[in-house]
């Protein structure tokens, strides 16, 4: 499965937000990449330019690859509403991200890696398909030989994460409810959805 294995605090860095979530690398270093990052002046960016680095940002902020963006895209454009609030919808029912919105892995690739390797169960039946489309009323769950696994059970003992409102979950049975499509309100990434609509409408 292709993916970005690439320095990600360069990428925070490039962007100026801890994309990848907390970032002590980043904390230290806040200032562009590069041996000048920190005193080179940079040039104007142009309209083109700034809509461009938004759909990078938000390409790497869920770690879907530029075909995968693109029909995500298409697909939010055939759809009612705004296409790029429908977007954002999109991206967040992505199985993986959920899985790391409810907490049971400390990162989106993290996450990723829990789907691929079968360790995630969605109304019960085994899902290794990262982009797969949780819908209203789906049950993900982790699956019993691996609920003793570390990774999950360290990121679900940590309090830094603040559950969803369109999320519930059950730490006894450690099974999440996904109970509706976020409203764009409530989605808590910082990016700018029209600037990638008004990218793809040129």
């Amino acid at each position: 499965m292709a993916r970005y294995i690439g320095p990600k605090s360069k990428k925070a860095r490039r962007f100026g937000e801890a994309i990848y979530g907390p970032d002590k690398a980043f904390e230290k270093k806040s200032y562009a990449p590069g041996m000048h990052g920190a005193s080179k002046k940079r040039r104007k960016v142009s309209e083109y330019g700034v809509q461009l680095g938004e759909k990078q940002k938000a390409k790497y902020t869920y770690g879907v690859l530029e075909r995968q963006f693109r029909t995500l895209f298409q697909k939010a454009s055939r759809s009612k509403g705004i296409t790029g609030e429908v977007l954002l919808q999109l991206l967040e029912c992505r199985l993986d991200n959920v899985v790391y919105r409810l907490g049971i892995a400390p990162t989106r690739s993290g996450a990723r890696q829990l789907v691929s390797h079968k360790h995630i169960t969605v109304n019960g039946q085994n899902v290794n398909i990262p982009s797969y489309q949780v819908k209203a009323g789906d049950v993900i769950g982790v699956r019993e030989k691996s609920k003793s696994l570390e990774i999950i059970s360290d990121s679900l003992s940590t309090t830094r994460y603040n559950q969803s409102a369109w999320l519930e979950w059950d730490k006894n049975t450690m099974t999440g409810k996904f109970l509706n499509v976020p409203e764009r309100t409530e989605i808590p990434e910082n990016i700018k959805e029209q600037l990638i609509v008004e990218l793809y409408s040129k």
